[in-house]
């Protein structure tokens, strides 16, 4: 059974972090049913990097290849650490769109670095990118949302919170949780305007650059990055009034949807076990 994909004409969506791997393809994804995009990052063709410099992907070319799937595209740099620069971006998208109506968390730094081991340095990065970039940017939207008359959403790419320790990995772990409880928190506090707030978290390792630098596991351990975009989807599909405040894994809200074979998400054959999961829920197992 194939996914039943909304229809997103007319929608805008702000997605934070599309310059490459789940962010892109949740950005081409929603481009493929309609949905506007606006393609946010720090990674610009605008910048000065030299001709050695080679860019593996940029907010610009994000646009672009959503423009060729029929939408309309606005790359805006954006360092979601810094107030000034999430504000003057939201400000930049609602004029050129009208309105923005789904607002995407995806940003995020990561090191996986026991405490003992990780400078605080980056301790603070990625405080500051995932806790506080999720922070200002789903602030900066509220009020916009709120004076919708359309199906509204703030998702963030984030795990269930069911941990109290990730040994190994500990201020990682946090700053996503961190990204998960100001979401969850957000649903009960907007829930008079039917905005849905949720999060949702791979059950596998992704295909990412970040995967495949800190070597969580091989090729037969991942899956791409199609899965994340098509639990995205599968969320935009529902009643925002009535789906709001979840935590989810995007295995588990597919079987929901009707998936039954997983494969056509696997980069090799066979069906690769819970490590995303496994790493902020430890005693996550999959469900028969």
């Amino acid at each position: 059974m194939s996914l039943e994909k909304p229809d997103l004409s007319g929608s805008t969506a702000f997605i934070t972090g599309t310059t490459r791997g789940i962010g892109k393809d949740i950005a081409l994804s929603l481009a493929e049913q309609g949905c506007n995009i606006v393609s946010t990052g720090k990674t610009s063709e605008s910048d000065d990097y030299g001709e050695e410099k080679d860019l593996e992907g940029t907010i610009e070319q994000t646009a672009r290849e959503a423009e060729e799937l029929g939408v309309e595209a606005l790359p805006i740099k954006l360092n979601v650490r810094e107030e000034e620069s999430v504000e003057a971006a939201a400000e930049q998208a609602i004029e050129h769109f009208g309105e923005v109506n789904i607002v995407i968390n995806n940003a995020s730094a990561i090191q996986l670095m026991p405490t003992e081991q990780l400078p605080p340095n980056r301790f603070d990065l990625m405080t500051d990118v995932n806790v506080r970039g999720t922070y200002l940017t789903s602030r900066t939207f509220i009020d916009h949302l709120k004076g919708l008359d359309r199906d509204s959403w703030i998702l963030t790419n984030a795990p269930p919170i069911k941990i109290d320790r990730s040994p190994g990995s500990a201020p990682y772990t946090w700053s996503k949780l961190g990204m998960t409880f100001i979401t969850l928190s957000l649903a009960d506090e907007l829930n008079n305007y039917d905005i849905g707030c949720n999060a949702f978290w791979p059950v596998t390792a992704i295909d990412t650059r970040a995967t495949r630098y800190f070597g969580l596991g091989t090729e037969d351990d991942w899956r791409t990055t199609d899965i994340v975009s098509d639990t995205v989807l599968e969320i935009l599909s529902r009643d925002p009034a009535e789906y709001t405040g979840n935590a989810v894994y995007d295995e588990e809200l597919l079987r929901e949807a009707g998936i039954e074979d997983f494969s056509e998400y696997n980069l090799t054959e066979g069906d690769p076990g819970p490590m995303s999961a496994q790493m902020t829920n430890p005693e996550y197992t999959r469900p028969e």
